[in-house]
């Protein structure tokens, strides 16, 4: 083997190797950039606050499920729909936020780096379990086969629904 062929093997190596982290960084790139926000969150506004956070997305599911006037959401275009529903979402995730807010108090609890990137992970994996399996995200937007893996099972669901609340009782003291 000449030092040509050993740099040409060693360029193609490189290539491919950055092409599949690349790939692998691009299927995940949605759970990447909720993990960021949340531990951008958690990092400047406090654990507290981020524990509330966390709360409030089961407080505004239940209420979301038992919503008794989602037939006059809209339906037809499917973008339309989607924003409407993850609105309607948002809005009851942010009350229960604000009066979480005022119940988790950050004096009494203490959650390290780690256990808050773990918990910015199971946060944003509920909110990717929520999207796949409760809001008409499917009409919209075609996951890749890497996250549909992890995600699209029914049996799954019910993991990533319970997983921050695991997290939540193991991770913060």
């Amino acid at each position: 083997m000449t030092v040509t062929e050993g740099i040409s093997q060693v360029s193609t190596l490189a290539t491919h190797t950055a092409l599949s982290v690349w790939g692998i960084a691009s299927d995940f790139l949605i759970i990447i950039i909720l993990l960021s926000t949340f531990f951008l969150f958690a990092w400047y506004v406090g654990r507290g606050p981020f524990v509330a956070l966390l709360l409030s997305f089961y407080a505004a599911y239940a209420l979301y499920v038992a919503f008794p006037y989602t037939s006059i959401l809209p339906t037809a275009p499917a973008l339309t729909a989607l924003l409407t529903h993850i609105g309607l979402y948002l809005a009851l995730a942010f009350a229960f936020y604000l009066v979480l807010r005022r119940v988790v108090v950050s004096d009494f609890l203490y959650i390290g780096i780690l256990g808050l990137i773990a918990l910015s992970f199971l946060g944003s994996a509920f909110l990717l379990a929520l999207a796949y399996h409760v809001f008409p995200v499917a009409s919209v937007y075609t996951f890749t086969p890497a996250v549909n893996a992890l995600f699209a099972p029914k049996a799954f669901f019910f993991w990533w629904f319970i997983a921050p609340a695991i997290g939540l009782f193991f991770l913060a003291r």
